[in-house]
């Protein structure tokens, strides 16, 4: 049995800059601190945090959606790929980033709990932070 969750954030850049850091290795790796190699090539695969997650790119709408399928080391081999979808919406200055995450194997919340906070918002918000603070210099 698999769970379904969503969780959403601001960051301090525009929609298009997050999707293309999302989308670039370099970038993804820089603003999560785990090494990622990352695609803006439908179907094309990815990983980040060192391999520990896996997948390929289902759909790809420019500066508003990304849509990947979704899996870590820790799922059992018989359990299917997740899917996370990437809502990306301009909020003034910012970004307002929507993850769901569906199909998550049953037992594994952390992702839910604090996995997606500590691993992608947080240190996300910090990079972009980061980014426009050097901008205005």
């Amino acid at each position: 049995m698999s769970y379904d969750f969503e969780l959403s954030c601001t960051i301090p850049a525009t929609p298009e800059a997050i999707y293309k850091a999302w989308l670039d290795s370099a970038a993804h790796s820089a603003m999560t601190g785990g090494e990622a190699e990352a695609s803006n090539q439908l179907g094309a695969p990815h990983s980040a945090w060192d391999g520990y997650v896996t997948g390929k790119n289902l759909e790809l709408a420019p500066g508003t959606r990304i849509v990947q399928t979704w899996r870590t080391s820790q799922f059992a081999v018989d359990d299917p790929d997740s899917t996370i979808t990437v809502v990306l919406t301009s909020v003034k200055t910012k970004t307002k980033l929507t993850l769901t995450h569906r199909g998550v194997p049953h037992g594994q919340t952390s992702y839910q709990k604090h996995g997606r906070r500590d691993h992608y918002f947080k240190p996300m918000k910090a990079y972009f932070a980061a980014q426009r603070a050097s901008e205005k210099l």
